[in-house]
């Protein structure tokens, strides 16, 4: 008996189906090229055929559920349905129209909407490198306590000149595949500390700023000891050629945990979730631009500066993709409406 009903379930469900199969069929169809590439894809026809497939198909789903078809038919019809609702009421837009309006106004204007942070990012670099040169100066020894020895490699107070300047221009012999490793492991360990300050930021912004201080801190001590050795211009162009842009992604880094920390202390009108909230959509492109900039700067730090020798050459491509950052910052998006 049992087996006599569910013959007759599965023929019905092979009649339901079979008449009503081209009609789902052709709504995937449509489904497929709209999630692919977007509802501009489609002529005015397809699009009315799209709304019109969708009814059919909720349809057939409410039907099936009140005969009880079988479990496959009505997965399948529920799924057909999901999608369609989604390409119907929801906002369509390609993955890669979604790529491009993130780089093209999404970054740029969430960048122009966070000056303050953007100042408080950049101003604990400022000052820890002004601390660190003037520590360095009244007293060679705090070197020692701002640079840890793996980083310093021997250029610490004390060596020679010679010593100093073959650091700053030799490239140790490094191949093409030593210089990819170098790369990689640069960006590796910038990732991290750019992570751990944006992350850091939600706590009241302060250890974010700690964090950048002490970096501007380690930076400013580094260059007085060049410039202790009369070589302030040479290290100035070493650190330019990568640093412009690495050192500004850990600024970046900071001004969206920044974001995150002035929103929990200064939530105005919201509740310190709902402001969290809405200072996050920056905060987090934020971030995507800091990991963009990182990965440029150890490209340059890994590949570039190895190669290039010259002081005006680094200076020029340092500060160069400086001012590419820069335009792209302040200028691409403006004739866009600002995002909420």
């Amino acid at each position: 008996m049992a087996q006599d009903i569910q013959s007759a379930d599965l023929i019905r469900s092979a009649r339901f189906r079979s008449e009503r199969e081209d009609s789902w069929k052709r709504l995937e169809t449509l489904l497929a090229r709209v999630e692919k590439s977007g509802t501009k894809t489609l002529s005015y026809s397809e699009a009315r055929d799209l709304a019109s497939l969708y009814r059919q198909a909720m349809n057939s789903l409410s039907v099936a559920r009140s005969i009880s078809m079988d479990k496959a038919l009505m997965k399948y019809l529920e799924a057909l349905c999901a999608r369609a609702y989604l390409v119907v009421y929801a906002p369509q837009e390609s993955a890669v129209g979604v790529v491009q309006k993130l780089f093209v106004s999404g970054i740029p204007q969430a960048f122009r909407r966070s000056l303050l942070p953007l100042l408080i990012g950049f101003g604990a670099m400022i000052i820890g490198c002004l601390v660190g040169v003037l520590l360095y100066q009244q007293d060679p020894s705090w070197y020692f306590t701002f640079v840890p020895p793996e980083l310093a490699a021997g250029r610490s107070p004390g060596a020679s000149v010679s010593y100093l300047r073959d650091s700053l221009y030799d490239t140790g012999g490094r191949d093409g595949d030593t210089m990819g490793t170098f790369a990689s492991f640069l960006f590796s360990h910038n990732t991290r500390i750019a992570i751990f300050i944006f992350a850091l930021g939600v706590f009241a912004a302060l250890p974010s700023f700690a964090l950048t201080f002490y970096n501007g801190v380690l930076l400013g001590a580094f260059v007085a000891l060049y410039a202790e050795a009369g070589l302030l211009l040479d290290v100035f162009a070493w650190l330019s050629i990568h640093g412009v842009t690495e050192l500004s992604a850990i600024c970046v880094a900071c001004a969206g945990g920044a974001k995150l920390g002035l929103a929990v202390l200064n939530p105005g009108n919201l509740t310190r979730r709902a402001a969290l909230k809405e200072a996050g959509r920056d905060a987090v492109k934020l971030a995507i631009l800091a990991g963009l900039m990182l990965i440029v700067a150890a490209f340059v730090e890994g590949f570039l500066r190895q190669m290039v020798q010259t002081i005006w050459l680094r200076l020029t491509i340092g500060w160069g993709l400086g001012l590419v950052w820069l335009a792209w910052l302040l200028l691409s998006g403006r004739k866009e409406e600002p995002e909420t």
